[in-house]
Formats: structure tokens, sequence, C-alpha cells
């Protein structure tokens, strides 16, 4: 049994406005599973797909009481498309970020809810992830988080050391799930966390305990009667386990 990263949960004062920001940004499209929720994927996507990790949007009551600790990094293709895509970020809202990275080859900004997020250089390593490069988490240790990722998931491990662990599809398609270590807590706003999903046929429930065996937790964030599961990795990160489709 594994379970597979379907999507980015952004949690948002309004899902609407800022799933156009996300869509727009990535050059997708928006859809909506029901009130509150705006969905962005590729256009003509069908999900769940490992070739792309989607953002789905929701609107709660207070995002301010909300931080976690993942966010993502854009990909581009050369300087001239960082400097372009970076421009166009601007217009559509986002605002330069300040988290301490001096100088450094990437833009970090925020977007119009404060997110932040980076866009990074040209990087060969991410030519062919599409707009979304990685998903970064922070953390204390990342050969732990490997350790826990790479069971909890069916993702291929690529990279793992003292200060950083990468993880992708076993397809070798997507965006990458990566670890950074993080010596303190970080003091800027990110309401990103992972959904993840089982494969058909498999049962939300044995996947839960399994995660619990490897070291996750029960999490509550006020979702009450939901059909997902909230946990949280060794670190604390809180995550959710989707019913499988």
């Amino acid at each position: 049994m594994a379970l597979r990263l379907v999507q980015v949960n952004v949690k948002a004062r309004d899902d609407l406005a800022l799933g156009r920001f996300w869509a727009d940004a990535l050059g997708w499209g928006i859809s909506s599973e029901g009130p509150g929720v705006t969905n962005v994927e590729p256009v003509g996507f069908v999900w769940p797909d490992p070739a792309a990790v989607c953002v789905d949007v929701v609107t709660v009551p207070d995002p301010e009481t909300v931080r976690y600790r993942a966010h993502l990094d854009l990909a581009t293709t050369s300087a001239a498309h960082q400097a372009e895509l970076v421009a166009h970020l601007l217009k559509l809202g986002a605002t330069p970020a300040d988290v301490g990275q001096g100088d450094v080859p990437w833009t970090v900004l925020s977007d119009p809810e404060g997110n932040v997020f980076c866009v990074l250089e040209p990087r060969s390593i991410y030519r062919d992830t599409d707009p979304i490069a990685a998903v970064v988490v922070n953390c204390a240790d990342p050969r732990a988080m490997a350790r826990f990722w790479s069971e909890t998931m069916d993702w291929t491990l690529h990279e793992v050391t003292d200060d950083h662990a990468r993880l992708r599809s076993a397809k070798g398609v997507g965006p990458y799930l990566e670890f950074l270590r993080t010596p303190a807590l970080q003091a800027w706003w990110n309401r990103v966390h992972l959904d993840l999903m089982p494969y058909p046929g498999d049962d939300q429930a044995a996947e839960v305990e399994r995660l619990k065996t490897l070291g996750a937790t029960d999490a509550d964030v006020g979702q009450g009667d939901a059909p997902w599961v909230c946990l949280a990795d060794p670190e604390g990160n809180e995550f959710c386990v989707l019913a499988p489709r």
C-alpha cells in the first residue's frame, strides 16, 4: 500500500480571488467542487495524475490562525523567463518578500494573501517539471522526513543529505517534494499543506493506520465530520488523507 500526492491545499480568505491568481501564475485553469473551494489545475487535466500536483484553494473563516511550513517553488527555463515571470506575478498582485534570503539567484515573493513562494533561476533538474518545480517543506531533520515520506508515498527518493531531501513520482513526472533543513521556526506566512490519496481499491482507514505505525499522529484542524483524515508527520506538519476515487 502507498499514497500519492495529488494536490497542495491553500487556506484563503477568498478562494476565488486567490485561485485566479494562482491560475494566472501557473497558466492553468480553474474549476470548483463546491462553495468555498477553487481548484487550480492544467487545462484538460484529468485528476488525479502524477504529471501535475494541483492547487486546491479553500476559504476558511480565519486563515490568519494557519501557519504551515510548506511553500511552492516555480520553475523557469532562462534568465529572461525568470524576469518575465516575476514581472507578470507582480502585475497579478504578488509582492516582494524578505525571509532573510540575502543575495540569492531566486526571487522570493508573496501571493496576494501573503503566502511566500519562490521563482527559481533556471535549473536543469527542473527542466521537465512544468510550472511547479517543487513543493518545499521546511524541517529540522531532512533524513527523518525522507524516511517517513518515502514510506508514506510511492514516490522515489532521489537525494538525501543532512540539509536536504528530494522525492519525485516514480513515473518521473511532475514536481519534486523537497524537505529543507531550517534551523528555526519560520516567521513568515504559509497556508499550504499536502493532500494525499490512496489508489483505487485501497482502504483509507488502513492507510491511516499504516501511517500511524510510521510515526504520524492525529491532527485536529477543525475539520469536523469530514471525508478526509487529518494527520501530522513526525515533525508536526499537518497533511490530509483523502478518500480514494
